[in-house]
C-alpha cells in the first residue's frame, strides 16, 4: 500500500527540484532565526540567497551533535516557544541532552511520514497496532503512536516491559502489527513459548522494527519464531524521530522519505560527499522542519544509498541497513549509551578508580551490559557490606543517567588492564550476527 502516491512515486529529477525549492527555503530560514547557523554560513562567504539547487548541498556547512550541545537547550530553533507544541530530548553524554522542538506542521509531517511508514508495511484502516516502544522523551513512541492514529489504525499505547501482558494483549486484542526493538521482540517470541503460548498462531502478521542494529539472520529469526515479516525503521530525534527511513514489502534497502530529509554519504575523515553505493557516514538536512531544521547534520551511522525505484513502485532513495558507527556510541536495547556517560558518573565517587570495562553481551534474545569497576586501594575492604552498598549506589545513578539495567561488578585495584594507546574500555561478546 502506497500511502502518499504523489510523493512516493514522484520521478527522480522532479523530486531533485522540489528538494532544491525545499533547500532554498530552509537556508533562509535558518539564516535569519538561528545566530549559530548565521555565524558559519558567513564563515563560509554563504548568503541564503546563494543557495537554489540540490548540486550546492556540498557548498554548505556541516552540523554535529556538539553544536546541538553548545546551543542547548532551544539556541537552535527558529521558532519562538509559543509555536513550539512539544519537545523531546536524546541523552546526553555528560548529562545535558540534545533538545528538539516540532510545530503543530511538523507533528503534521512527522505522522504523515510515519504513516508512509505503515504503508510500507502493508498497514491501514482495520489494523491493530501494539506499540511497545517506550513513551516520554524518547521519540520512538509517540512517533508510532501518532503515525498510526494518522494512518487510521488503532494503536495500543502499551509501552516496552511487562512482557507476560504484551503477550496476553497480542492474543486478546488481536494485534496485526507488533513495534519495538528486534531483540525484544524475540524476548516476547521466548516467553510466549515458556508459557505455551503460540505466536504464530495469532493474527499477528508484520512487524516494525528499529532503534537498535539488527542483522538479516536475526531477521530470518524473528520471521520463524513469530511468523511475521520483520521490517527495519530508521529515524534519529534529530531529524524527526522514527520514520525518517522504512523497508517496504521488498526488503531490500530503507526507502528514505527525501521529500522531506536530504540524505548524503560522506567520507567520515574526509567531509568529502561519496557517489551512489559507497558507504560511508550519513548526514541528513532537512527542508520541511520549521522548529528545528538541520543543514547537513553528521548522524555518525555508516551506511550506503541507492537512487533506483524499487519493485514496490517507490521512488524514494533507499539507505542500506546501518552497519556500524563512526563515533562510540553503543545501542543497547534501543538506547544510545556513551563510555562517556558511565566515566562522568564513576568520577563522582571517590572510592572509584577512573579505570572501568563496559561488558556487553546477549542472553536469550536481549543485550545485557556488565560494568566493571575498579575500586580504589583506600577503600577496598573485604568488609562484604560495605562493597554491596557502593555497588548498589553506583548502580542506582548509573541507571537513573542511561535509562536502563546495568550489571556493576566491582574488582580489585589493578585488575583492569591499562594500555599505553586509547584505553579499551569496550568488550563486545555479543554475536555478529
Amino acid at each position: 500500500m502506497i500511502w502518499n502516491k504523489k510523493y512516493e512515486t514522484m520521478p527522480f529529477e522532479e523530486r531533485r527540484k522540489l528538494q532544491g525549492q525545499r533547500l532554498a527555503a530552509t537556508c533562509k530560514r535558518v539564516y535569519e532565526h538561528v545566530p549559530f547557523y548565521r555565524r558559519v554560513f558567513n564563515a563560509k562567504g554563504i548568503k541564503p540567497g546563494d543557495i537554489n539547487s540540490v548540486d550546492q548541498l556540498k557548498d554548505l556547512p556541516f552540523t554535529t551533535k556538539q553544536d546541538l550541545r553548545d546551543n542547548y537547550p532551544f539556541g537552535m530553533f527558529t521558532v519562538p516557544m509559543d509555536k513550539v507544541i512539544r519537545v523531546h530530548s536524546s541523552s546526553g553524554t555528560t548529562g545535558k541532552p540534545t533538545v528538539v522542538g516540532y510545530t503543530t506542521a511538523d507533528i503534521e509531517v512527522w505522522s504523515e511520514v510515519m504513516a508512509r511508514s505503515f504503508g510500507c508495511a502493508e498497514l491501514g484502516r482495520g489494523d491493530i497496532i501494539q506499540n511497545a516502544y517506550g513513551y516520554g522523551m524518547f521519540t520512538g513512541g509517540l512517533g508510532i503512536h501518532y503515525g498510526g492514529e494518522y494512518l487510521g489504525a488503532t494503536i495500543i499505547p502499551i509501552s516496552g516491559g511487562n512482557t507476560k501482558r504484551q503477550i496476553m494483549v497480542l492474543e486478546d486484542f488481536g494485534s496485526t502489527c507488533l513495534c519495538c526493538t528486534p531483540s525484544y521482540s524475540l524476548f516476547i517470541a521466548e516467553v510466549a513459548a515458556e508459557i505455551g503460548v503460540d505466536i504464530r498462531a495469532l493474527p499477528l502478521k508484520v512487524g516494525v522494527f528499529g532503534a537498535e542494529p539488527w542483522s538479516d539472520q536475526m531477521r530470518d529469526s524473528i520471521e520463524e519464531n513469530l511468523g511475521i515479516d520483520a521490517l527495519d525503521i530508521y529515524g534519529l530525534s534529530e531529524v524527526i524521530g522514527p520514520g525518517v527511513s522504512m523497508e517496504c514489502m521488498e526488503k531490500n534497502g530503507l526507502h528514505v522519505f527525501d521529500d522531506h530529509f536530504i540524505p548524503e554519504i560522506i567520507d567520515p575523515n574526509t567531509g568529502k560527499a561519496l557517489d551512489w553505493g559507497e558507504k560511508g557516514e550519513l548526514v541528513f538536512t532537512t527542508i520541511t522542519k520549521e522548529a528545528f531544521p538541520l543543514i547537513r547534520y553528521r548522524t555518525s551511522d555508516v551506511t550506503s544509498l541507492n537512487p533506483e525505484p524499487c519493485p514496490c513502485g517507490r521512488t524514494h532513495v533507499r539507505m542500506s541497513r546501518v552497519s556500524g558507527r563512526t563515533d562510540d556510541m553503543l545501542i543497547i536495547r534501543g538506547i544510545n549509551v556513551f563510555p562517556s556517560q558511565i566515566e562522568s558518573v564513576l568520577v563522582g565517587f571517590e572510592e572509584a578508580e577512573p579505570h572501568y570495562q563496559l561488558i556487553l553481551r546477549r542472553e536469550g534474545a536481549l543485550d545485557t551490559l556488565e560494568v566493571q569497576v575498579e575500586v580504589n586501594q583506600r577503600f577496598f575492604s573485604d568488609e562484604i557490606k560495605e562493597l554491596e552498598n557502593l555497588r548498589r549506589k553506583i548502580k542506582s545513578e548509573l541507571e537513573s543517567v542511561l535509562g536502563i539495567s546495568t550489571r556493576i561488578k566491582l574488582v580489585e585495584p589493578q585488575t583492569i588492564a591499562r594500555s599505553e594507546g586509547k584505553a579499551k574500555r569496550v568488550i563486545d561478546e555479543r554475536p555478529k550476527s
